[in-house]
């Protein structure tokens, strides 16, 4: 794409969102004491945000319902602009078969800021949730003092096979590891060596990574079904990582239970083939604990803030906090808000913020026919003050 192009493209982008440019304050508050604001209103849907070190915030939408025009964008100035810039974000469903996959944003599903500044963008390369776009699923790394990617690390089939969709991931603190779900058609965790760009399925078809089968998501006390009568069916989909990087822990959307697994043993197989996937899969099913039951949940965090895992839950509106100190401690609800639809993503600023994505999948063309294909959705910011939500806290961690 020509420079001259690519520039009025991005003029004409820059105008996909309305956004406020300032927090604005919504009421009612939280009984909890934190404070609840508006940061955006997006004429799309929305999932992922991330904060970067210096404040920088990112989202993307993926290319569910909608053709979307930006994939991936930085708000600046009460606008989303493309990132990193209008030709990373040409890619479109009717021009899938002359636009390359490898270098344009095909359905872009999480952008993940990581511990050295970084940003990473996971695309699934699998628009509307269906067929994945070969040579599409790839983790690319921006470097954020050229606004350029720095590299590329392309998925193949043994790792994102037709019917996955790669959701989230975290990263270890020493930047070597990735870790990812995968809440397709059969859930699965990836585990990523970043020097390498080598990469492995675990988990694969592990009932820990599998939609619970005796859970109905459900909205407004009814179950929330496509036209068809199918449910809500999201595999492994929310993750969060301990702050020392030693724990690593994942849900199902369509499920109840957190799981647990010490990150070394996965660390492992990435770099050494010494066992069959089968029986490596054994040995790792083996270590794998049960924290405590969620409910349907959709975005996980630990935040640096407290060390607590804030959990997003779609069913109610609402945004809980979950002690990790001790097992099977209850959540403790730290808002709940009918303007929370479907809150999706959670991301932590460097002030100890929380931020949130409502991606009102509820209200969505999967679920309601007569829906816009275009959805309108928002950015929120959870800010603490002295009267927070009741129960133990653990001390803060050190920062990463």
């Amino acid at each position: 794409m020509g420079s001259t192009t690519a520039a009025c493209l991005a003029m004409v982008l820059s105008g996909a969102v309305l956004a406020s440019g300032a927090a604005e304050a919504q009421t009612p508050q939280p009984a909890s004491g934190a404070t609840l604001s508006k940061v955006a209103s997006f004429e799309h849907q929305v999932t992922g945000v991330t904060v970067a070190k210096d404040g920088r915030i990112f989202v993307n939408f993926p290319r569910w319902t909608e053709d979307t025009e930006v994939s991936v964008g930085e708000l600046k100035d009460g606008k989303v602009v493309p990132f990193p810039d209008a030709a990373w974000n040409s890619w479109r469903n009717a021009r899938k078969d002359e636009v390359t996959a490898k270098d344009h944003w095909i359905c872009v599903q999480s952008v993940v800021a990581s511990p050295d500044g970084n940003l990473w963008v996971l695309d699934p390369a699998a628009p509307a949730m269906a067929a994945l776009v070969p040579g599409g699923a790839k983790l690319v790394e921006i470097d954020l003092k050229t606004n350029q990617p720095a590299r590329t690390i392309a998925f193949d089939e043994t790792v994102a096979p037709q019917g996955s969709y790669l959701n989230d991931v975290r990263f270890s603190p020493d930047g070597k590891t990735a870790y990812l779900t995968d809440s397709g058609a059969k859930g699965a965790l990836v585990v990523v060596d970043l020097d390498s760009g080598r990469a492995r399925r675990v988990l694969d078809g592990d009932p820990s990574t599998q939609p619970d089968t005796s859970v109905t998501v459900t909205y407004d006390g009814k179950p929330l079904r496509r036209p068809d009568g199918r449910g809500v069916e999201f595999a492994a989909d929310g993750i969060a990582l301990s702050p020392d990087g030693k724990t690593l822990y994942w849900q199902a959307i369509k499920g109840k239970t957190l799981y647990s697994l010490p990150t070394e043993t996965l660390a492992g197989g990435i770099t050494t083939a010494l066992m069959p996937t089968t029986l490596a899969d054994k040995s790792v099913a083996g270590r794998i604990e049960t924290v405590g039951e969620n409910g349907p949940a959709d975005g996980l965090i630990i935040a640096r803030r407290d060390g607590r895992m804030y959990v997003t839950s779609p069913q109610d509106d609402s945004i809980k906090v979950r002690d990790l100190s001790a097992k099977n401690a209850a959540l403790a609800t730290v808002v709940q808000d009918k303007r929370l639809r479907w809150p999706d993503t959670f991301a932590e600023g460097p002030d100890g913020t929380l931020y949130v994505t409502t991606s009102h999948i509820q209200d969505s063309a999967f679920y309601k026919p007569d829906a816009p294909a275009a959805l309108p959705t928002e950015l929120w910011s959870l800010k603490f003050g002295p009267a927070e939500t009741t129960g133990s806290t653990t001390p803060a961690p050190a920062a990463r």
